[in-house]
């Protein structure tokens, strides 16, 4: 029995119609893949590094395999090869935010929009120290920190010194982008040490002291290492300003530690004191030649803001509270001294008992 004309234009229409269906259903299921939610973290965000050897196909898929960024990881290995990504990658770091699409991750990629670095200065005491930080922010060597940070020819464009630089370093989080330069770093850096100085009256306040801001400065970073109790660094920032007035020596205990490049010592012992480090305000009146850290700006407003008093001793409580013992006379401070001294003798005595 023969089939109808009618039917025979049914089914050659259906086979169309078919597959017209598939390519659509195909061309979603792709778009799906390709501009939907790419990521398999549930973080805000992830960052990656891309090392400068390492921008090859199956080396960053590694680093995302590692990393556990994306749902399907081989989508971005197909996904990269229209557009020449893997010939064009740009090594750094990169932040992938969560819900992103393998388009949108690509794009980021051949443009090389590479992730802020959030560079957050603490205390730092040394050019070692910050040469390091820096160092394992960015991809820069830190030896090579190092001698740019104690050269003052590079640091000539900053109108500051390698002794002096630290005075320019306001303690933040600042943002940078992955392959900033050493230049762009330290000019952000000193920029924002500059606009502090013009804030809250601190130019005013500094000029009030007789100080400039560097020797401000200098000397929030001795009281920032003095103590952590801000009740008692107005004061210690008191004793230091009268010492200057006064034209006495500083004395301060911390400055031996940073002369002596060990910032463990807990007892100054009378050896220390010949150090011929100019750090040594034992032996060299007035102010060290620079910052023995990066004080927090907490600090720098407390010695601006410092009490008048007549103070010129202090010294730890014997209940070892951390506080101290303030006056204006020596044989006061001279009798809480030997307190202090005797009750950090036993406590020696019984620390070496226990061992």
């Amino acid at each position: 029995m023969k089939k109808s004309s009618k039917t025979k234009k049914s089914n050659g229409l259906k086979l169309p119609l078919i597959i017209v269906a598939f390519l659509l259903v195909a061309a979603g299921a792709v778009s799906w893949l390709l501009l939907g939610p790419a990521t398999a973290f549930s973080e805000k965000s992830k960052q990656i590094t891309i090392l400068k050897d390492e921008t090859n196909k199956p080396a960053v898929l590694a680093v995302f395999e590692q990393a556990g960024i994306l749902r399907f990881n081989s989508l971005l290995g197909l996904a990269g090869a229209p557009i020449n990504l893997w010939d064009n990658m740009k090594p750094g770091r990169y932040e992938i935010k969560k819900g992103q699409s393998i388009l949108q991750i690509i794009r980021m990629l051949k443009n090389g929009r590479f992730a802020e670095i959030k560079l957050v200065i603490n205390k730092v005491r040394t050019k070692e120290e910050m040469a390091r930080l820096i160092s394992k922010n960015f991809p820069i060597d830190s030896a090579i920190v190092l001698a740019y940070i104690s050269s003052n020819d590079s640091l000539k464009q900053f109108q500051t010194t390698a002794e002096m630089l630290f005075t320019q370093i306001i303690p933040n989080t600042y943002s940078f982008y992955y392959d900033a330069s050493l230049s762009k770093i330290f000019r952000k850096l000193t920029t924002e040490g500059s606009s502090f100085w013009l804030k809250k009256e601190r130019m005013q306040k500094a000029q009030a002291l007789g100080m400039t801001p560097e020797q401000v400065y200098i000397l929030a970073s001795i009281v920032d290492e003095e103590t952590n109790y801000d009740a008692d660094k107005y004061k210690i920032a008191s004793v230091y300003i009268n010492r200057l007035k006064k034209q006495m020596p500083l004395q301060a205990c911390p400055t031996i530690k940073y002369a002596m490049n060990d910032f463990t010592i807990t007892r100054i012992y009378e050896k220390y004191l010949i150090n011929p480090s100019p750090y040594n305000t034992y032996k060299f009146k007035g102010l060290p030649p620079g910052p023995i850290c990066t004080p927090s700006p907490k600090t720098i407003d407390i010695v601006l803001n410092a009490p008048a008093t007549d103070y010129i001793y202090f010294v730890a409580k014997s209940d070892f509270s951390g506080y101290h013992h303030f006056s204006d006379n020596y044989p006061e401070h001279n009798r809480y001294a030997n307190e202090y001294q005797k009750a950090l003798d036993a406590y020696m005595l019984k620390k070496q008992a226990q061992k």
